[in-house]
């Protein structure tokens, strides 16, 4: 069957007649679900199903950003609050072992959550390492401020949401940790130089190259390519994230309707596409600017395709799991660090 090699959001919380028309005959590869798109379980629960129905693929991966902290499409009062990044952090230097598996079940939590509801993909992990004086977009996101921590911290949530059946994305591929301006209000450049570039941002992601998808940073690395962000910067794209980093999974654009990126939408998607980006993310849910990435956005074929392939066939069932037991093991490890902690 064929698909065009986009990621859609929807405007609100079940489809309209205009966005059931266009989903059929765009066709997108997937979906991405916000807030705006979350009332209740059972809501949520036909609201996927409905997307498959519409798109006429039953394996269409529906992603959500549910990584814990401020980063949360699914909360209270049917869902509960996750740690963010950072407390795995603090936990790792306390313990590193309790650290890891304290991101492990957080994770694995997460994924029995979004497997209940069907949805099949979270944007998590985060490989960003923060630096001192970069925009707080990232912050208490981050799994630390080494990139061997963040790393290993990234792993074991990764292996949290596949075994229980969810795939991840990694991201922002190269890194967003050094970035000065929130992307998506202004374009932010990176003036350090190549070499600490690649031993601490790129280091970062190079352990977590093997996972099935990742997401690009809308980010200027000036030592490299001064004149375009990473997401529309062949150099970065062929000599950094595939070359440097060895990522060799499906590349996915940030939202391409952010305002760090220049020029129309329809300019933006074919940049997207030109630079190498296997698929382009459209978020906001404004049927105007969906209608105007999928004029531009190409069917998908060839390497892409083989990438979106491989990345569906990477899930795998949830293995034996008890939320209950889980949920209170986690917290206990959380309180170690004290009250205001979690």
């Amino acid at each position: 069957m064929t698909m065009r090699a986009f990621i859609t959001g929807i405007s609100g919380l079940d489809l309209s007649d205009a966005e059931r028309a266009f989903i059929r005959d765009s066709r997108p590869w997937g979906f991405i679900l916000f807030k705006r798109n979350v009332q209740s379980p059972a809501q949520v629960t036909a609201l996927v199903k409905e997307l498959r129905s519409c798109v006429g693929r039953a394996d269409a991966p529906v992603l959500i950003d549910q990584e814990g902290g401020r980063v949360q499409r699914l909360g209270p009062p049917h869902w509960p609050v996750y740690p963010a990044g950072v407390v795995f952090d603090r936990l790792y230097d306390l313990d590193s072992a309790a650290g890891l598996r304290a991101a492990w079940l957080s994770a694995r939590l997460i994924a029995d959550d979004l497997h209940q509801l069907g949805i099949t993909v979270d944007c998590l992990p985060l490989a960003d390492v923060p630096v001192a004086g970069a925009d707080a977009v990232i912050g208490d996101r981050a799994y630390g401020t080494t990139p061997a921590k963040v790393a290993t911290i990234a792993r074991a949530v990764t292996e949290g949401l596949e075994q229980g059946g969810v795939l991840p994305v990694l991201k922002h591929i190269p890194g967003h940790g050094r970035a000065t301006a929130d992307t998506h209000f202004r374009l932010p450049t990176v003036d350090t130089p190549e070499a600490e570039l690649d031993a601490t941002d790129f280091a970062a992601f190079r352990p977590l190259a093997d996972l099935p998808m990742a997401m690009t940073a809308h980010v200027v690395f000036s030592a490299i390519d001064a004149a375009h962000p990473a997401t529309t910067s062949a150099t970065m794209i062929q000599r950094v994230i595939r070359g440097r980093i060895g990522f060799q999974g499906l590349l996915m654009s940030d939202d391409v309707s952010m305002n760090a990126l220049a020029g129309s939408l329809a300019e933006r998607t074919r940049a997207i596409v030109a630079a190498g980006c296997d698929m382009v993310l459209h978020c906001n849910g404004n049927l105007d600017e969906m209608q105007a990435v999928a004029a531009e956005t190409p069917l998908l074929a060839g390497q892409a395709l083989t990438r979106a392939d491989r990345a569906l066939a990477a899930r795998r069932a949830p293995t034996g799991f008890d939320r209950g037991a889980a949920r209170a093991e986690l917290d206990a490890l959380i309180n170690r660090l004290g009250p205001a902690s979690a």
